[in-house]
């Protein structure tokens, strides 16, 4: 058998000439090529090294934040007012998410949320990162946990808690989501309490689960605790009766305030409505407003010892000094002033015991104008209170040069100026206080308040009496009186403005309020109560407001130690005097 040999060069293409060209061609491309590699790694690994260094990190690397502790609330006594407890808060990558049978339902129903929205949430896969829910409670994050669903995670965060609720809630506020103050204290002092966060930067993978620390981590630094000056039982108590007051005269809202006499601290603070600050949902603006700060209105009768201090203080009048109030009115520039009922001829005493408008203006008509602004000005009206509190107003004092003679007269039984109720029970600090008005703070302090000048002790002293004069039998408001202790103070009732007039008999409205202070003669506490609109029959505050001073009095006295400076038996309330409008 005999091979046939292959004769290659019989096959047309190899017996072809190939031009010289193409095969340079050919070996140009691949050192073109090969060049091109060339730079483009230099440019990768020299030039632009930091860039692709930080795309390469993106993708397994992360820095995750540590969270920082908010410092607690505490009121003076150490009692937790607002805290922060862990509250993690779950979050997935929609594209990673693999569900079991029934996982959904079990997740929906720890979230407490619908089904149907969280598979909305879930079903968005062009979404690498969604917030599920914030802030849940440990056990709840424990079970979703348990569940092992690939895909969701969580993340450590802390959520604030305030035991006190709503008693409180005015005062300390409260933050959102992202641990932000957004009212009261928590605003205020949202610098302080907030802390420093740190940061940890870890290796991923492909799970998102970090598997290597790189670098050192930086320990979150936790917030501030704050203590501030008030009293968590005095606050308390004062919310438990004002809330009863509102609701048994049918009241629209009211607020009280009590003061240490002898430092300025403010012992409580509380408004009604009210809400819970760490369960705000359907939260309205009535609940939410701070009134005892924000709110203002003619302070009425309680200006009526500022005038006649001033009248003492400048020799003018004497306690004991008459002064004609037939037949119960008196006309200015022919505008007629009255009172509720004719009272004859009465003692400057008594003009602020019976609160007396035509006594009070007689008084005002022999000063000038300008020194009733500068002695209201100096006792804190017309000016914004420097406390440590967001929102706090400065009320309205028109400068005296604008007054016209009916206008100084009314201002000098309080209307035609404006005031809150803290401006209010903060004034009468000059009283308390040997005729100096003192700061008033939300902090906690032991050292007694530097005052400013405003009468001379002898002065306070004299009005202090009348106070006590006013607060019993045959003043406006006997129902202010306590059980072993003396009081003082002033009630007041004003008409409410309705559209540009104060409203006729058939729909008028109006606002009650008693300022006072205990023991009379060495006063310890200055409390202040308000109610806006009573319409359940009585309306005067020696009515409304001065049985919430007084238990607010006692109790406070008795929490702070103070002791009894009257023999312990109970008070003849009788039924107060009439106030004049």
């Amino acid at each position: 058998m005999t091979r046939r040999g292959i004769q290659y060069t019989s096959s047309p293409l190899l017996a072809s000439r190939t031009p010289v060209w193409r095969s340079k061609f050919v070996v140009g491309a691949i050192a073109l090529g090969f060049t091109g590699l060339v730079a483009r790694a230099a440019y990768i690994q020299v030039v632009a090294n930091d860039f692709f260094q930080r795309q390469g990190e993106v993708r397994f690397a992360r820095t995750i934040d540590l969270p920082a502790n908010r410092g607690r609330i505490l009121d003076r006594n150490g009692l937790i007012l607002g805290s922060s407890v862990p509250a993690p808060s779950i979050w997935a990558i929609p594209e990673d998410v693999e569900l079991e049978k029934g996982q959904l339902a079990q997740l929906a129903k720890l979230l407490e949320m619908p089904a149907a929205d969280l598979s909305k949430k879930l079903d968005d896969e062009d979404k690498s990162f969604v917030w599920i829910k914030r802030q849940v409670d440990a056990d709840v994050a424990k079970k979703i946990s348990d569940l092992n669903i690939k895909g969701i995670y969580q993340r450590k965060e802390y959520k604030r808690q305030y035991p006190e609720g709503e008693s409180a809630a005015h005062i300390v506020g409260f933050t959102n989501v992202e641990d932000n103050g957004q009212e009261g204290v928590e605003l205020m002092f949202n610098k302080e309490l907030l802390g420093r966060p740190g940061m940890r930067h870890v290796i991923k993978d492909r799970l998102g689960r970090a598997v290597e620390d790189v670098g050192e981590v930086v320990q979150p630094v936790a917030g501030r605790d704050l203590q501030l000056s008030i009293d968590s039982k005095i606050q308390f108590f004062a919310y438990q009766k004002l809330r009863d007051s509102v609701l048994s005269n049918k009241a629209k809202a009211g607020s009280v305030v009590v003061l240490d006499a002898i430092t300025g601290e403010v012992l409580a603070l509380a408004n009604y409505p009210s809400y819970t600050p760490d369960k705000r949902q359907n939260l309205t603006g009535a609940q939410l407003r701070n009134r005892a700060l924000t709110d203002t209105f003619e302070p009425g009768s309680v200006m009526k010892p500022f005038t006649v201090g001033l009248a003492l203080e400048t020799g003018r009048v004497k306690p004991s000094t008459i002064i004609d109030t037939a037949p119960g009115s008196v006309t200015i520039t022919g505008a007629t002033i009255h009172d509720s009922h004719p009272h004859g001829a009465l003692t400057v005493e008594q003009v602020i015991q019976v609160s007396s408008n035509v006594g009070t203006t007689k008084i005002a008509m022999q000063m000038p104008a300008s020194e009733m602004w500068q002695t209201f000005s100096q006792a804190g009206f017309g000016q914004k209170p420097q406390i440590e509190f967001p929102g706090a107003v400065s009320g309205r004092l028109r400068p005296y040069k604008s007054w016209r003679p009916i206008e100084q007269a009314t201002i000098s039984y309080g209307y035609g100026m404006s005031a809150s109720l803290f401006q209010m029970v903060r004034s009468y600090t000059v009283f308390s206080h040997g005729g100096n008005i003192i700061p008033a703070t939300l902090l906690k302090t032991s050292e007694p308040a530097v005052g400013v000048p405003v009468f001379s002790e002898q002065t306070a002293a004299k009005i202090r009496h009348m106070l006590q004069m006013a607060a019993g039998p045959g003043g406006t408001g006997p129902k202010a009186q306590t059980i072993g202790y003396s009081v003082g103070g002033k009630s007041g009732t004003a008409y409410k403005q309705v559209g540009k007039g104060y409203g006729t008999d058939g729909n008028r409205k109006y606002r009650s309020w008693f300022v006072g202070m205990a023991p009379i003669d060495q006063p310890r506490v200055i409390v202040g109560v308000m109610l806006d609109e009573p319409s359940n029959g009585k309306y005067f505050g020696g009515d409304v407001a001065a049985p919430v001073f007084s238990e607010t009095v006692q109790q406070t006295l008795r929490m702070l130690g103070v002791q009894p400076d009257m023999a312990v038996r109970p008070q003849i309330q009788a039924d107060a005097v009439e106030e004049s409008f």
